[in-house]
């Protein structure tokens, strides 16, 4: 493969390119940098989402270091939520998570959709205009809005997954309104200045085929027809397990989709390939970008590289990226994109790391006084998915009232991915009964989780 350097490659052009499907000489490489361009200026992840000087500064940064071709401006998943009323805990290392839902109390859909004043939209537009100024000749800018299904889920808590059985009319009347909703988000962030808009939905891999084609289809194809009616570009971005998805999501017709370190890029690429449709991954967050070397990464990347078509492929981490992931990690990586030869040279006497498994000590899970609930997430308090994950098992434990167990696992930490993978859990959101896997990428109904959690109170009781 050819590699452009940085110094003669006009990063907004391949990006036009390679969605437009268009053969290129190099493959393309956009950083999701959201909450960690703060770590870059010493600010904090609430600091940069609040305030848009500090934003804009830490962008600019990101965009100098990096060298991206496409960049994202926020990633924020909860900024729709917070202008429709949900209340969010914002902390200094993530970005903030929705703490209520209020259609949980009072079901009546909202019927207003967002204007330039609400929220912190003011605050974003005048960014993405400042960084169109600044950088936009040369690097493509990424719109992040929140798609239908996660937004659904802020508004309406776990209780959505039920609905799905008992009240299936109203969840297609609440994911009209949050599509006409993202609609509304993605013509602002165009008028601003946007080259791609993503719908981020990480609830996505937490549903079957089956109830994505009846609740999702028509509400994602509506938002990639109105989005490609701009004359921008559009991304489908999805975390987790989507592997049984990825065929009805290319049905919805994004120009690209975007999946984390869960999916085989391999396999998803003979999918994506099928609808002329561009792919995007999925270096891993925590094992490879936050925790490993340098060469971790570029060892990644040039697998990646080896193993893919290099025709419709972007390549990104698989989210956005920690907040305290090493600078020289992610310049690593991009390193690996553009010299892949040098690269290699690099690559020759080394020898990655193996993790110690001998050091996890698992519970003595035949003796347990009480059932032991083990929820492995990414990291709750940054994904959707497993915060709903997680939620579910605490609303179960409150339920059985001090009847078990439960603890949460972030693989943030790296004993945590030992732990993981000595107990052979191989997707994420996971929860886990007496050391036993019960829910995977799937969350469960309350009725589900508590019937399954019956099942080791009985011999107790």
């Amino acid at each position: 493969m050819q590699t452009t350097s940085s110094l003669n490659r006009n990063g907004k052009k391949l990006i036009t390119d390679v969605l437009s499907h268009q053969p290129t000489q190099a493959i393309p490489w956009v950083p999701f940098s959201g909450v960690q361009v703060g770590k870059l200026k010493n600010y904090h992840a609430d600091t940069v989402l609040k305030d848009g000087e500090k934003l804009l500064e830490c962008l600019l940064e990101a965009n100098r270091l990096y060298a991206p071709d496409g960049q994202p401006v926020v990633f924020d998943l909860q900024i729709e939520a917070e202008i429709l009323g949900c209340d969010l805990l914002w902390v200094h290392n993530s970005p903030p998570t929705v703490v209520n839902h209020p259609l949980q109390s009072n079901p009546a859909i909202p019927v207003k959709l967002p204007s330039t004043d609400d929220g912190r939209i003011p605050m974003i537009l005048d960014v993405m205009q400042k960084m169109k100024a600044a950088v936009g000749e040369h690097t493509a800018l990424y719109g992040l809005i929140t798609g239908p299904f996660t937004l659904a889920a802020h508004l309406r808590g776990t209780d959505i997954f039920m609905d799905m059985i008992d009240q299936p009319d109203y969840v297609v009347e609440l994911l009209d309104f949050a599509g006409r909703f993202g609609q509304e988000m993605a013509q602002h962030y165009i008028n601003a200045g946007m080259d791609v808009i993503a719908v981020v939905d990480p609830m996505i891999s937490q549903i079957s085929p089956r109830h994505f084609k009846r609740f999702m289809s028509e509400p994602f194809t509506h938002l990639f027809e109105f989005i490609r009616s701009q004359g921008v570009f559009s991304a489908f971005f999805v975390c987790g397990d989507a592997t049984k998805n990825i065929d009805v999501m290319c049905q919805t017709k994004p120009d690209c989709i975007a999946v984390d370190e869960n999916i085989n890029m391999v396999e998803a690429q003979s999918i994506t390939q099928k609808y002329n449709i561009t792919l995007q991954g999925n270096i891993p967050l925590t094992s490879k970008m936050l925790l490993g070397r340098q060469e971790d990464n570029m060892q990644y990347v040039i697998e990646l590289i080896d193993s893919l078509e290099h025709s419709n492929l972007i390549i990104s981490p698989g989210c956005d990226m920690p907040y305290d992931t090493p600078v020289e990690n992610v310049i690593a990586v991009a390193e690996a994109i553009r010299n892949t030869e040098q690269t290699r040279l690099i690559l020759e006497n080394y020898q990655a790391q193996d993790i110690d498994l001998s050091s996890v000590v698992l519970p003595d899970y035949g003796n347990l006084v009480k059932p032991l609930i083990e929820v492995f997430t990414l990291d709750s308090s940054a994904c959707a998915a497993c915060s709903y994950m997680l939620a579910a098992a605490e609303r179960a434990a409150l339920t059985l009232d001090g009847a078990v167990d439960m603890i949460e696992y972030k693989i943030t930490r790296a004993e945590n991915i030992a732990r993981l993978m000595k107990m052979e859990v191989k997707n994420l959101p996971a929860i886990l009964i007496n050391g036993e896997l019960k829910f995977s990428s799937l969350i469960p109904t309350q009725k589900e989780l508590l019937e399954t959690i019956q099942i080791y109170l009985a011999p107790i009781q």
